[in-house]
């Protein structure tokens, strides 16, 4: 089973490639919104922010390496949260674009997918009819005939360019199969333990959100992994808060944010990805639980440490 812990690792991942800025006027996309914004998901209780970059601009998802830097500095001087940097990018980009960020910045974490896969967004368009800038509208409408290319060798690619940079990777496992590519890197000694394992539901392309499916990626983990890696888990959408709890009742770690979804209630916007935060942390609380401080997700996860990165 997964490594025993004591508190909940509470990740918060703040704007992300899915949505677009005309679906929320609460997504940060500017440096300084997405700066404040994490600084207030830590504030809340998150030890972990999960963090891509948007063109100023147009909003549109970047892995500009410039425009982490407008940010990420001031993120690690005024708090102790640990900080994990995208490998992910958007669903449009190739793996040496994506990687460069987390190559160059040398965060404490980074995402990495361990799978192509069918990415489908365009079921948002049901629901979203104006657009403020021209790409946003075929961004989701192209999804339709779009792979996200995560091939064995690109992951072998960003585990190995970043080997010497000592940042633990948080493997994005959208379906049962990447658990097993997780494992064969593992076996090879490519990727080492104990692994964050993010499992990844209600994504079209990926596992659904049923109970049955949270239950079998854990027993699959579990089987596969043992006693080697810390479970966590992120819900698409409406599925966020639910697969939350259910997790953090199994003995996982939680993921929550506006990268993963817009909403605090049914047809209610969340304001802010504190407010999500301060959701999840109510919820832990009323089970008995508490989230793991920075500090404390650092040793459990054996990180390098805030002060080995390269944006301090």
């Amino acid at each position: 089973m997964a490594a025993k812990q004591k508190n909940v690792i509470v990740t918060c991942a703040i704007t992300g490639s899915i949505h677009t800025p005309s679906m929320s006027p609460y997504l940060p996309v500017t440096p300084d919104e997405i700066a404040n914004e994490a600084l207030a998901a830590a504030a809340a209780g998150a030890s972990v922010v999960h963090l891509h970059a948007r063109d100023p601009e147009t909003g549109r998802p970047t892995q500009d390496v410039d425009l982490f830097r407008k940010f990420l500095p001031r993120i690690h001087a005024e708090s102790d949260v640990v900080v994990n940097i995208t490998t992910g990018g958007a669903p449009t980009m190739l793996a040496e674009e994506r990687l460069q960020p987390a190559l160059q910045l040398k965060p404490e974490i980074a995402s990495l997918n361990m799978g192509s896969m069918n990415f489908g967004l365009y079921p948002m368009l049901a629901r979203f009819k104006e657009f403020k800038y021209d790409w946003e509208e075929p961004y989701l409408a192209g999804s339709d005939d779009r792979v996200f290319r995560n091939t064995l060798k690109d992951i072998q690619y960003i585990l190995e360019s970043c080997s010497d940079n000592n940042t633990k990777f948080e493997i994005e496992c959208y379906d049962i199969g990447h658990l097993y590519t997780a494992a064969h890197f593992m076996d090879r000694g490519i990727l080492k333990g104990p692994l964050l394992i993010q499992s990844v539901f209600g994504l079209l392309g990926g596992i659904g959100p049923h109970p049955e499916d949270v239950h079998h990626m854990k027993r699959t983990a579990d089987r596969l992994f043992g006693d080697n890696y810390y479970w966590s888990v992120l819900g698409a959408g409406r599925s966020q808060m639910p697969i939350a709890t259910m997790a953090a009742t199994m003995g996982g770690n939680v993921r929550v944010g506006l990268e993963d979804s817009l909403w605090i209630g049914a047809g209610k916007l969340a304001e802010s990805n504190a407010d999500q935060v301060r959701k999840i942390v109510t919820i832990l609380d009323e089970l008995g639980l508490k989230p793991a401080t920075p500090d404390e997700t650092r040793a459990m996860l054996g990180l390098k440490g805030r002060d080995a990165v390269s944006f301090g």
